[in-house]
Order: C-alpha cells, then structure tokens, then sequence
C-alpha cells in the first residue's frame, strides 16, 4: 500500500470517492462511497499526511490506541496545508478550541469538570423537564395546523434541554442554534480532502466571535453573582489546584451548547424520517415504549450515525491494521461506515433491525477517553421523542418528496421534514403506553 507521500490507494483511483464524499448531492446516501472506502482501505490523499479509514476493525483500533490524538498540534495538515506543488499556505486557526481538541491529562481534567451534569443519573432527572418541553412542542404544532419533524421537534428540543442545562435563557434558541450549526461545519473534512477550509470560514468566525462574547459576558455575570448553574461551577471549579481560565470555562461552555444538541438534532431528524416507512415500529414505541425505545434509539445510532467521521493525528509513528502510519498524519475515521461493516453487524447490515444482538457496539459515540460525554443525555432525548411522536401523531408521512439535506458532512441530517398526519392527540395520554387507536 501506499505510503503518506504517495498516491491514493492500491487502485489510484480511491482518491475521488473522499471528494464525493463532500458533494452536496450524495448527502441524502453516502453510504455507499463508505463502502468503496472500506474496500480499498487505507485511502491516503494524494499529497497530504492524510489516510482514510472505513472498517470497524481500524476505526475501533485508532479510537483505543493513545497515540491517535485528538489535539491538531500533532497533525502536519492542520500546521501547513496547500497545494501539493510546495506552494503551502498556513492554514487557518483552529476552530471551536476546547477540550474536545485537548489530550489527557488536561482533556480529562477539564472533562471531569463537566462530567457530573452529564451522568445517566443526573440525566433521568431530566426527564420530566423533557416529556413537558416535547408535549410543548407538539401542541404547538397541533395549534399551527402543520408539523415539521426539524423545525418543530428534532431541532428546538436539544437547544432547549442543553441551554437549560447550562443554565443560559432559552428565549434566543434560534439565535444559538444558527450559529452553533455555522460552527458545526468546521469540522468537516475539506481540509483533509481538498486542502481547504471548509465552506464559510468567514461565517464561522463571525458566528464564534458572537457565541465567544455571549459566553464572555454571562462569564463575567456569573463570577459576579453566582447561581445554580453549570457556568457559575465551572467558575468556582478547580483543578490541579488552580481555578480555570474565564477562556477556558467560556471555551467549554461554548462547546457544551454546540456539541450538546448538534448531534441530537440529527439523530432525532435521521429517526423521525427512518421511523414515516416502519408502522410496525412506531407502533411498538405506542404499545411498549420501555422496551422499544432504547433498541430503537440504538439501532438509529447504527444506521443513521448523527456524527459521520472524526479526526484522530499520529501523535508517533504507529501502525493500524497493518499499515504504517507516520508521525504527524492525520486518520480520518468513516464511523458511519464502520456502523455498517458486515464483518461485526451481519446479516443486512444496510437494514433498520432494532432486533440485532449486536446493534450496541456501533460507534457512534466513540471509543475510550473521548468517548462522548452527552451520550446519556442524546440517548434519553431520542427515546422521548421517538416515543412521543409515536404516541401523539397519527399516520405521519411525508408532506412533499424526499427531503433536502443540510450542508453539513459530519453532521448530516435532513434540513426540514414536512409532515402530513391525520391529527395530534392530546397531551393527556400517558406516557409509559399509549392509549388504544379511536
């Protein structure tokens, strides 16, 4: 195979397919160019420190070894990036610093900080506040006449939940979710691919810029007056003896709210659509929603992963599955096509099955020290709405054709889901199983 400096794969024609990967018209199903990546497996980018891998089997690897940083200070593309003919240009300040770009030690330090409101503990006591917040919306809608599984569900409930949860006002949530989905493209993989940044840098700054002096000023708020929030513990938190930066709090607290709901937005707008062509299965979240919901939520992580890709850089010259892998490069990880490897998730490893033994290993929230740390709380928000929507609304289906896709690669999901139903019940109905079909 091919080393960093060489071309792109035993074929030298696997280059193209991560190029397609960012073409806005496979959005609706990249999976199938996941496939040829893992086929040809290792893709290297021509001319850049960059590899490519698709396989359950090298995603899991990488995600587990403790060379595969996180931090972009190890990875050569992200120091110096241009044109493959030397004439290299610096590349552009890293987006969303935080600890998510950080390593241990001072990425747990900073992580176990924030790790207590995130406990499935402290999130089953979220539950009341999120089965209102979900029959809120929902009466909205009823209300309205219309209902959009986006606009109306899977993207005002997680802004609502983690700004409640970082104790922020909730009355601007369309202002922090424009720019935390700006935000969200900075980490799809055009520099990798292409050498570019993504789309929008300008746009991105500007809505970081906003996001950063919000954060700032409700800093400076807090350390003032301090509440019952996370913003005013972070404030008062130390670690290693020492307080932390009012940068590093407003740098989590901005990543908490991006990374909080970003990826739930997804995965509860890739569900609603997966969920309009299986009766059977809104039909079992009605009748048994404590046992349907979690298989259901697992198996939609599986099959429709809200975060397609990572990023890990070779900290030292390491070796995955066989191949080396230098210093210095950086591993693209298709985890969306590592969710559908046939070599761990057999039989049709295409198919929506909530049934499938093996449907929990995905690896959709990641493995080892960066495992996510919202899980518990995007796992509790899916299974909520799923179960609700299957309860409430009645014979949903598409309102138009197959629905537009955001701009997003790494947080794919469908841009609005206009829906046609035969009613919304009323908010009365129990939660824990549905009242029978009038």
């Amino acid at each position: 195979m091919n080393r960093v400096s060489g071309a792109a794969g035993t074929r030298g024609g696997d280059e193209w397919v991560l190029r397609r990967i960012l073409d806005s018209e496979v959005r609706a199903d990249p999976y199938p160019l996941y496939e040829e990546v893992r086929a040809a497996e290792p893709v290297w980018v021509r001319g850049r420190p960059v590899v490519v891998f698709a396989s359950y089997a090298a995603c899991g690897e990488v995600l587990r070894d403790p060379r595969a940083s996180n931090d972009r200070g190890h990875s050569l593309l992200f120091r110096q990036t241009g044109p493959a003919d030397g004439n290299r240009t610096p590349s552009p300040p890293a987006e969303l610093p935080s600890f998510l770009f950080m390593d241990p030690p001072r990425h747990t330090a900073l992580r176990r900080l924030a790790a207590p409101d995130f406990t499935p503990r402290a999130v089953r006591r979220l539950t009341p506040m999120i089965r209102e917040l979900i029959d809120d919306l929902l009466d909205e809608a009823a209300a309205s006449g219309r209902l959009d599984g986006v606009a109306d569900l899977a993207s005002p409930l997680p802004v609502t939940v983690i700004c409640r949860v970082l104790g922020i006002g909730t009355g601007e949530r369309d202002w922090y979710r424009t720019r935390s989905s700006l935000l969200g493209q900075a980490v799809d993989p055009y520099l990798a691919f292409l050498g570019v940044p993504a789309p929008g840098l300008a746009r991105r700054r500007q809505a970081e810029a906003e996001l950063t002096e919000f954060f700032s000023r409700l800093a400076a708020e807090r350390r003032a007056r301090p509440r019952d929030d996370m913003m005013s513990r972070l404030l008062a938190a130390e670690t290693d003896g020492e307080r932390l930066t009012d940068e590093e709090v407003v740098t989590t607290c901005r990543l908490l709210l991006n990374a909080g709901h970003e990826t739930t937005v997804s995965l509860i707008a890739n569900g609603l659509l997966t969920l309009l062509d299986r009766p059977e299965t809104l039909a079992a979240l009605r009748d048994d929603p404590g046992t349907a919901a979690p298989a259901v939520v697992e198996e939609m992580l599986r099959l429709q992963p809200p975060l397609q890709l990572v990023h890990r850089h070779a900290r030292e010259d390491m070796e995955v599955r066989g191949t080396p892998v230098p210093r210095g490069t950086t591993m693209v990880l298709l985890l969306a096509g590592a969710n559908r490897d046939g070599a761990v998730f057999g039989g049709c490893p295409h198919a929506f099955d909530a049934a499938r033994a093996e449907g929990s290993q995905h690896l959709s929230f990641g493995l080892g020290p960066h495992y996510c740390l919202g899980a518990p709380l995007g796992r509790l928000e899916a299974e909520l709405a799923f179960t609700r929507f299957a309860q409430r609304v009645v014979a949903p289906r598409l309102a138009a054709g197959p629905p537009g896709y955001r701009p997003h690669v790494v947080l794919r999901g469908p841009a609005s889901l206009p829906l046609s139903t035969e009613g919304i019940r009323d908010r009365r109905m129990p939660w824990e199983a549905a009242a029978p079909d009038t």
